[in-house]
C-alpha cells in the first residue's frame, strides 16, 4: 500500500504542475496577459517537474530510485523558486533599474550563446516588473513562488522523511 500511495502522490504532483502550466497558457492565450522571459523559464521548469514526477509515478522504482526522483524534483523546484524570487524582487523594485526592452527570446536564442541569453533573462526587463494579473492580491510570480515552494516541500518530504523505514517493512506480515 505504501508504494501505491507514493505513486499516486507523484502522479498528483505531475497533474498539479500540468495545471499550473495550463493556467499560464490560459492567461496568455485567453486573458491576453503577455508573458516575459522569466515567465517562460518558470513555465518550462514546471513542465519539467511535471515530466519528472510523471516518470517517477510510471516507473515506480525502489527506495533509492524514489529518492533520486525526489532529489531531481527538489533541485528543479529550488531553481524555479530562485527565478520566481528574482521575478518577485524585480516587480518590487523601481522600474528605472532595468533595461527598457528585451529583444524577442527566439531571436536571442538564435543569435547569442545560451549563457549570455540566460544572463539577459535573469537581468530582467521592464516587462518583468509589470504586474499584469493577480488573484487575492498575489501576483503571478508570487503564485509561482508558492508553487515551487510546495513542490520543494513535497520533494523534501519524500527525500528525507517518507522512506526512513521503507527498507525494513515486512511484506506479507499479518497486521
Amino acid at each position: 500500500m505504501h508504494l501505491a500511495r507514493t505513486r499516486s502522490l507523484f502522479f498528483l504532483a505531475s497533474i498539479a504542475c500540468a495545471l499550473i502550466v495550463g493556467a499560464a497558457f490560459y492567461l496568455e492565450r485567453v486573458a491576453g496577459s503577455a508573458p516575459c522571459p522569466l515567465c517562460y523559464v518558470q513555465r518550462s521548469l514546471f513542465a519539467i517537474i511535471a515530466v519528472v514526477s510523471l516518470v517517477a509515478a510510471l516507473h515506480s522504482p525502489q527506495k533509492r530510485g524514489w529518492r533520486l526522483y525526489s532529489l531531481g524534483m527538489l533541485l528543479l523546484s529550488l531553481v524555479g523558486a530562485a527565478i520566481a524570487g528574482r521575478h518577485v524582487w524585480l516587480q518590487a523594485s523601481p522600474p528605472d533599474n532595468m533595461a527598457s526592452c528585451l529583444e524577442n527570446l527566439r531571436y536571442l536564442l538564435d543569435t547569442q550563446p545560451y549563457w549570455k541569453v540566460l544572463n539577459l533573462i535573469l537581468a530582467g526587463s521592464a516587462g518583468c516588473s509589470e504586474i499584469t494579473w493577480s488573484l487575492f492580491g498575489i501576483s503571478l510570480p508570487e503564485w509561482s513562488l508558492l508553487g515551487f515552494a510546495g513542490m520543494s516541500l513535497f520533494a523534501l518530504y519524500y527525500l528525507f522523511i517518507e522512506f526512513r523505514g521503507f527498507g525494513s517493512m515486512d511484506v506479507g506480515a499479518p497486521d
